[in-house]
């Protein structure tokens, strides 16, 4: 999504995915009528009461809502023109909003999200709340919290874009990050605020690429982006996109998975290997009209998990859409990706 879109095609694949919010918002076939066939960048899942909600890249953060995971309809924006300290911290960014992630906790929800410059790292993670996702309850407000993370040229480590906010065991919430650069980072978040802690600074690094130079990206042997962090029995399992995304067809984006039995890691994949120095196994990849999925959320019922990500329609143009995949699990506790919920039609 991850930012989550590959630095040099973003500004083209931002283009095509803000023709994609006008287009309907302008009249354009409703999108209860597409079914499973929607059409999203990087979307991030959640339910709230008996309703489902994704939040994906575009103009304002696009919200579609569904009752049954298969027929989506619009549901409005979290933002109607970019917060103001944007321009301040990534004036770049021309006010594109990347690659959010919606957590619940401290009896609000958390939208967190990315404003970054074309392949470079002068990047940022903002924050907005709210006290329900209802836009017809008289309390929905999303709260503007400002930036929760930068990252600088030349300075910083990381790129600050693509967020995920975890849980750990005793509720404490983490925030992960990352694309390219030096892979994907962790830090304590303060469960009042949303924002970083500020009595435990630690950076901790998850998942990063082989390669010399890990911190001068992007190139394709740092391609590591998109965290999502989920917790299943005695396990955290790390789930992240790797190699390049957003080129249509041409898109090589595979989603990888490793655990831990701790929240910041060390996690390692089914043989061993360490996500630190390259592992992931592959749990999704390119297969006949779906190519480059990647960019995932995790959405947990009971004992039931799906995988939420997006893919390039080979039989479509190469449009960017969404699909929803059951996660079963082997005896060992390593995840399987099911075939999708509404296949492409």
């Amino acid at each position: 999504m991850r930012p989550r879109l590959c630095s040099a095609s973003r500004a083209s694949v931002w283009s095509i995915l803000a023709a994609l919010v006008l287009l309907s918002s302008a009249g354009a076939a409703p999108l209860a009528a597409q079914r499973g066939d929607i059409r999203v960048h990087d979307p991030a899942i959640i339910k709230a009461g008996d309703t489902y909600y994704i939040f994906s890249t575009g103009r304002g953060i696009p919200i579609k809502r569904s009752e049954d995971l298969v027929t989506w309809e619009d549901a409005g924006r979290v933002f109607q023109e970019a917060p103001a300290w944007i321009r301040e911290v990534v004036p770049e960014s021309r006010g594109s909003l990347w690659a959010p992630d919606i957590s619940y906790f401290n009896d609000r929800y958390h939208l967190y999200y990315s404003v970054s410059s074309f392949g470079s790292q002068r990047s940022a993670i903002g924050l907005a709340t709210n006290v329900t996702l209802d836009p017809l309850d008289p309390r929905y407000r999303w709260e503007n919290h400002g930036p929760v993370v930068t990252s600088e040229p030349g300075v910083s480590t990381f790129n600050a874009i693509d967020p995920n906010l975890a849980l750990d065991a005793d509720g404490q919430p983490w925030l992960s990050w990352g694309s390219f650069w030096g892979g994907i980072k962790m830090r304590r978040v303060d469960p009042t605020t949303g924002l970083l802690s500020e009595t435990d600074t630690t950076l901790y690094s998850v998942a990063s690429r082989r390669g010399p130079a890990v911190t001068q990206g992007p190139n394709n042997r740092q391609a590591l982006e998109a965290p999502f962090i989920v917790r299943r029995g005695e396990y955290y399992y790390l789930f992240a996109s790797y190699d390049m995304c957003c080129r249509g067809i041409r898109s090589s984006y595979n989603i990888r998975v490793g655990r831990s039995k701790q929240i910041t890691g060390p996690y390692e994949d089914e043989r061993g290997e360490p996500m630190l120095s390259g592992g992931g196994e592959v749990l999704l990849s390119s297969m006949g009209r779906v190519r480059g999925p990647g960019h995932n959320s995790i959405l947990q019922e009971g004992e039931q998990y799906y995988l939420v990500h997006h893919f390039y329609d080979a039989e479509d143009e190469g449009r960017s859409k969404l699909q929803i995949r059951p996660l079963t699990w082997k005896e060992d506790g390593w995840p399987v990706a099911e075939e999708p919920l509404s296949p492409p039609e």
